[in-house]
């Protein structure tokens, strides 16, 4: 099984970057994992909320692939603890060709996006940046790496 993050939009903090770019490093140790960044949407103070989220949509779903399975970071979705994430992980490397997380623009999905979604995850009842969540999901993603392969990173 594939993993991929897609991301809408670039990370500008340096500091931020560099702490994916990390977790990344290590990801790859486990399972085949890449990172694709889709360009920010041009002019978007002439767009409305749903006019970008529409842009935005097209260029998410030009990335995918047909058999893709794609999951939705979104607010609305499933929760899980650290370790139940990580058996959610474990069985999907069992029946999936590529699992695509999915992080959107500012203002969430388009509706075209969330027709092709296979479901959604939330990472917590906060609300992040699209910026930050990338952080966060991608320490998550690491995590559960460890916990399936039984190693200390994550404390019980």
């Amino acid at each position: 099984m594939k993993i991929t993050l897609l991301i809408m939009g670039k990370t500008d903090s340096p500091w931020l970057k560099e702490a994916v770019k990390d977790y990344y490093n290590r990801i790859i140790h486990y399972f085949p994992f890449e990172i694709t960044t889709i360009s920010d949407i041009k002019n978007v103070k002439n767009l409305s909320e749903v006019q970008q989220k529409d842009k935005e949509g097209e260029a998410i779903l030009k990335n995918l692939q047909p058999g893709d399975y794609c999951v939705l970071l979104d607010e609305k979705g499933n929760e899980f603890t650290s370790v139940q994430f990580a058996t959610y992980l474990e069985k999907k490397t069992h029946s999936i060709r590529r699992l695509v997380f999915i992080i959107g623009g500012p203002y969430g999905f388009s509706e075209a996006v969330y027709k092709v979604a296979s479901e959604k995850i939330s990472l917590s009842k906060m609300t992040f940046s699209h910026q930050m969540i990338r952080l966060l999901f991608i320490e998550q993603l690491y995590r559960a790496c460890t916990i399936i392969h039984n190693e200390p990173y994550h404390h019980r």
